[in-house]
């Protein structure tokens, strides 16, 4: 054994030039996350909290400034040095950034603009473009002139395309530089976190290539950068939608992405940490809109936002509901003399609406990932079918056999049974079909598929479940009494 290892292992800290690393585990709490809950449950002083939240991570602190309440938040928000306030603000949730910001508009206005003047220009323009229309210019006056600039510059584009989402802040060099020249280049600029990779330009800001910074390092400092940069560089447009930029990500792999105008002018990039942000959106929006709920509305939107994102569609299902009603109504006779036909609706129309359910939100997801292409629909739709009537005639065999019991035992005909055990296949292979189908057609015909569907498949499947049902008990009336 290594005498000198030995001592080492002894006595660590001995050596003065030794270190020691600790790995935080990131689900445990640490110090400072500690030190505020004590600050808080303590009663302390803004000042006091504000100055240990400063000490937390950047998500830490967002997380500790959304669990206070929101003038507190912003309080103490008002009390953090500018870097710790613009870092904190940036990765909380942008209803709440928001909602701290507006506090911050009336009591600092000033202090506002240099906090979000400090932040990311993608930060900063997603919030912003939540403000009202006055605050927002207002804010914007208010921050420095070359942030303000940068911001003014994604404000342009709207908020779910590739322009609205990518930031500014990213590593460049021309092609025409020397590695030396390039590397004092990077050396002089604004200091860009996590870069892996500059993106060459020419003199006219065109996007020519991209070189990592790895071989930038180790090559010759007389080479050009023209001779060793990587010329093949995928890059998108402003205007391509984020759900499709964000399955070019899965797709591909990207870790980031250059934004060029129509001549190839490089205006900025897309990180996928803002892809990880866009499919979480995505998938909120789309259960949101399912059910015809706005999309844009979040837990803290405004009384007059959600009424005005839920109304229209609460008055589009009033409607379709009529369908079903005025089935219903077509047969009143025979429900009058066979109640517990009416006792029985509402059991087939359930299940019907859940296996709808359940094929809706398999392809719906399918069309989500790519996974249904338009020359496979069609197989989607039979397999759909299929397990809508196997499911059917499982579950109809059971309740058809519990009411045909039920019937014998009363002394009367098993033959209801038999009658529920054909509607219930039938009406489920009516809502596996039509949850499959109806996006797929909507797709088709150029709208979100996602949008309402919940409210219309409830329909078809409410009014062809009472259809089916009664119309077959009425045209076996004779053989089931």
């Amino acid at each position: 054994m290594n005498p000198a290892n030995d001592h080492h292992q002894d006595h660590p800290h001995d050596e003065p030039g030794s270190t020691e690393s600790r790995v935080s585990d990131p689900a445990l709490d640490t110090p400072e996350d500690v030190r505020v809950d004590t600050l808080i449950e303590g009663d302390a002083t803004i000042e006091a909290i504000a100055d240990a939240v400063e000490q937390q991570e950047a998500p830490d602190a967002a997380e500790t400034l959304e669990t206070l309440p929101q003038a507190d938040a912003s309080d103490v928000l008002g009390e953090m040095e500018i870097d710790a306030a613009a870092e904190a603000l940036s990765h909380m949730a942008v209803p709440l950034a928001v909602s701290v910001i507006e506090d911050l508009i009336e009591e600092d206005p000033a202090y506002a603009g240099r906090v979000l003047g400090e932040m990311a220009p993608d930060d900063a323009t997603d919030l912003l473009q939540a403000l009202p229309r006055k605050d927002r210019d207002r804010l914007l006056t208010l921050m420095a002139a070359g942030a303000a600039l940068r911001v003014r510059e994604l404000l342009v584009y709207p908020r779910e395309s590739a322009g609205g989402i990518m930031t500014t802040q990213y590593l460049s060099v021309r092609e025409h530089e020397t590695v030396v020249e390039a590397i004092e280049h990077i050396r002089r600029g604004e200091p860009i976190e996590s870069a892996q990779q500059a993106f060459v330009t020419d003199r006219k800001g065109r996007l020519r290539g991209v070189i990592g910074l790895r071989k930038l390092l180790v090559s010759r400092a007389t080479d050009l950068i023209c001779d060793i940069c990587e010329r093949r560089v995928d890059a998108v447009q402003p205007e391509i939608d984020r759900e499709l930029l964000a399955r070019e990500f899965e797709r591909y792999d990207y870790l980031e992405l250059p934004v060029v105008d129509k001549d190839q002018r490089l205006l900025g990039i897309v990180t996928v940490d803002d892809v990880i942000d866009i499919i979480r959106a995505e998938g909120t929006e789309d259960a949101q809109r399912m059910v015809g709920a706005g999309k844009e509305e979040g837990v803290y939107s405004t009384v007059v936002q959600k009424l005005r994102g839920r109304f229209p569609w609460l008055i589009v299902n009033l409607f379709t509901s009529t369908v079903a009603a005025l089935i219903v109504l077509r047969f009143e006779g025979i429900i009058t003399e066979i109640a517990l036909l009416a006792a029985l609706m509402p059991l087939i129309a359930n299940q019907a609406g859940n296996a709808g359910q359940q094929s809706l939100a398999v392809t719906l997801r399918g069309i989500v990932l790519d996974h249904i292409r338009p020359q496979r629909s069609l197989g989607h739709i039979r397999r759909e079918l299929t397990v809508g009537a196997v499911n059917g005639l499982l579950c109809g065999l059971i309740v058809g056999t519990v009411v045909a019991v039920v019937k014998v035992a009363t002394g009367g005909s098993w033959h209801l049974g038999l009658v529920i055990a054909m509607s219930m296949t039938i009406t489920l292979m009516i809502g596996c079909g039509t949850g499959s189908a109806m996006p797929l057609i909507v797709r088709r015909l150029g709208f979100d598929p996602a949008t309402a569907s919940t409210i219309f498949l409830t329909m078809v499947t409410d009014s062809m479940s009472f259809f089916v049902f009664l119309g077959l008990a009425t045209l076996f009336y004779q053989w089931i009494t």
